[in-house]
């Protein structure tokens, strides 16, 4: 880990703050434009899932030093009622309020490396990453 920052998301007005601050720092890693894009569309996305379904939570940023390879990785916690069947959740379709069911799925196609963990009761915490 080279840098890290956290974010308090409770409204929407926080999505933006998240967004920015993703963009930035994957423009400090020089990610292309096309991934700055496909890491700043996902964690929009998780952000606001987390606004929606988890009451807000907590984004943390971290850049990421792997040999020769640069990548950022932002984690997304929340104390929401958590997700009871994630194998549902993660089906493109699937939603729990009015969205078009893109949001998990969707986020997940859009990074190199992508977790969530998640269990009634104890909230989720979804991780991904974009490395260059």
């Amino acid at each position: 880990m080279v840098n890290a920052e956290t974010i308090s998301v409770a409204d929407s007005g926080d999505i933006v703050a998240v967004r920015q601050a993703v963009r930035r720092q994957a423009v400090s890693i020089s990610l292309s434009l096309v991934d700055q894009t496909k890491i700043v569309t996902a964690a929009s996305e998780l952000a606001r899932n987390m606004v929606l379904y988890g009451g807000g939570g907590e984004v943390t940023l971290e850049l990421l030093e792997d040999g020769v390879r640069r990548g950022l990785r932002v984690q997304f916690t929340d104390s929401g009622p958590g997700i009871p069947d994630i194998d549902l959740a993660m089906r493109d379709g699937f939603t729990t309020g009015r969205g078009m069911g893109l949001g998990l799925g969707g986020a997940k196609r859009l990074v190199n490396e992508f977790e969530i963990e998640s269990a009634p009761g104890k909230g989720t915490r979804v991780t991904i990453i974009r490395w260059r």
